[in-house]
């Protein structure tokens, strides 16, 4: 089954709802990243909740989202537009978990990624805006929580859940968006808080297979009204060529040098960690073409 996001109004169109199933795009970027299982689900929760963030906006805009937090994961980010995303992460070698309490055993997300603050980046037509708001647990669905109501005056309510099976493979992920809309009314207001509070976590509704249709539902209080479905992917979509322009863009002497001590130019994409070989030969080419 294809990633997806359902976007729809509800409670008498008051509210409007995200849901996402995203699990191949939370995998993918397990696999290309090789994320140990705290990183894949802190990472996860960052890109199901990016992806349902830039449907929010218009076709051309883009976004940019960081998470620079001083637990061990250090710095994440994300590139996102129109629900396709790519994501980077500092140190993908975290495996937390909590080792006592009713949350022993599982995996020790708000550690894993610590005390900071979470960037938003917006990008329209090459004009730049960026927004930001600290941190509350480092759980992700609560800092994205937060920063709707502290950044953008849209009070919100936030789920994220990734299930990793046998501490490596990403078997669900997902989450939701719940905006309450300018007009809402007190009586929508109480129904959204009711409904939240007796609605199980993300985590536990996927794995007990609820499927996004059914999780807004839920969530809607079957007053739901689908607007539109979107697919959800994770494309890097890097070229050789993307690079040879960024190796161009370095001055004659330090392309000298590397051509000098190295003989060629290696490049790794920080996106999906494909790596592009440069030759002497072509190396010599970029210089020549400079000069």
């Amino acid at each position: 089954m294809k990633d997806y996001t359902l976007i729809a109004l509800a409670y008498q169109g008051e509210a409007r709802i995200y849901v996402s199933l995203s699990t191949k795009l939370v995998e993918k970027s397990r696999k290309l990243h090789k994320t140990l299982p705290t990183a894949s689900a802190a990472m996860g929760r960052f890109l199901t909740a990016s992806a349902m963030m830039s449907l929010m906006y218009k076709d051309n805009e883009r976004l940019t989202l960081k998470i620079e937090g001083d637990g061990p994961i250090g710095q994440m980010s994300v590139l996102a537009k129109k629900g396709i995303v790519k994501s980077t992460i500092k140190n993908p070698n975290v495996y937390l978990v909590y080792t006592d309490g009713p949350k022993k055993g599982k995996l020790n997300v708000g550690a894993a990624v610590g005390n900071g603050f979470l960037y938003v980046t917006k990008d329209w037509n090459g004009h730049f805006f960026t927004s930001s708001a600290p941190l509350q647990t480092g759980e992700i669905a609560d800092d994205f929580t937060y920063y709707y109501t502290a950044s953008e005056q849209t009070p919100s309510a936030v789920g994220l859940g990734v299930l990793v099976h046998n501490g490596s493979k990403v078997v669900q992920a997902g989450g939701f968006i719940i905006q309450l809309l300018p007009h809402a009314s007190e009586q929508t207001i109480q129904s959204l808080e009711s409904v939240i509070s007796k609605t199980p976590s993300i985590t536990e509704l996927l794995k007990n297979n609820q499927t996004p249709y059914e999780i807004l539902s839920m969530l809607a209080n079957h007053t739901e009204q689908i607007l539109e479905t979107h697919d959800i992917k994770y494309v890097c979509g890097c070229r050789k060529s993307t690079y040879k322009k960024s190796l161009s863009a370095l001055n004659i002497e330090i392309l000298t040098e590397i051509l000098h001590e190295d003989k060629q130019a290696e490049i790794i994409c920080p996106y999906c960690n494909k790596t592009y070989l440069f030759t002497e030969q072509e190396l010599q080419e970029i210089i020549t073409k400079k000069r």
